[in-house]
């Protein structure tokens, strides 16, 4: 993965999620990074912090005990966010990879828990409600659910196949340029991909608490469109 980020990231400001004890952030931070490493545990960041200090690095890190969420009201703005080994930790997976889409320039890297397998195919653009058969075939974009645990842990919630998971990555704005190893992903921001999504800003902006009903409109267009089309009309 190391060749897939430039070495030299002066003035790029890079957002670390779930930084743990700062291994990446401070990788990043010696390559010229300004970089914001969040993560829920105290613990962690008191570790990062000293781990910074030994390096001298502590005026290019910047440690906050954040959700992930919780970036949704953060007014700023992110070269290169890392975002590995969280997803599937997390209850309300897709919302935090929107939450990312509109803070993210230019690139992300992403890692998650995964289902096996490593199948593609094409799926349709639309399809019947009694037409679902194929979405039983291993190619197709789909989420195992994790009621239980996984490896003793309770907050194993999701494994995505591998489609599944640039399924997600596309519809939030994210075309996967790269995949460097096993369930790495490196993703550019697609502002072809992100407008596609637009029609159903009423519905993000609700997610994360703001004000959403000047903006609802385009999403019943949508929906209208549909309900009057081939697939979705009523008989």
């Amino acid at each position: 993965m190391e060749h897939a980020i430039p070495t030299d990231l002066s003035g790029w400001h890079v957002l670390d999620i779930g930084c743990n004890a700062g291994f990446y952030s401070i990788e990043l931070a010696k390559r010229g990074a300004q970089v914001l490493a969040i993560d829920v545990d105290p613990h962690y960041l008191k570790q990062a912090a000293w781990v910074a200090q030994q390096f001298g690095m502590e005026d290019r890190l910047e440690l906050k005990q954040m959700q992930v969420y919780d970036l949704a009201r953060l007014d700023r703005q992110f070269d290169l966010i890392w975002y590995m080994g969280v997803l599937y930790h997390l209850r309300y997976p897709l919302l935090s990879l929107d939450i990312l889409a509109q803070k993210a320039s230019h690139l992300m890297v992403f890692q998650t828990l995964t289902m096996p397998g490593n199948e593609t195919g094409d799926v349709p653009e639309d399809f019947g409600v009694n037409d679902r058969q194929p979405t039983l075939e291993a190619h197709w974009p789909k989420m195992a659910f994790i009621e239980k645990k996984m490896a003793g842990d309770l907050t194993n919630w999701w494994a995505p196949n591998h489609t599944g998971v640039e399924a997600m990555l596309r519809t939030c704005g994210f075309k996967v340029i790269e995949r460097p190893g096993h369930e790495l992903y490196i993703c550019q921001v697609d502002e072809q991909l992100r407008q596609h999504q637009h029609w159903n800003q009423s519905e993000y902006l609700s997610a994360v608490g703001l004000a959403w009903q000047d903006t609802v409109q385009d999403k019943i267009a949508q929906k209208n469109a549909y309900m009057v089309s081939g697939s979705g009309s009523k008989k």
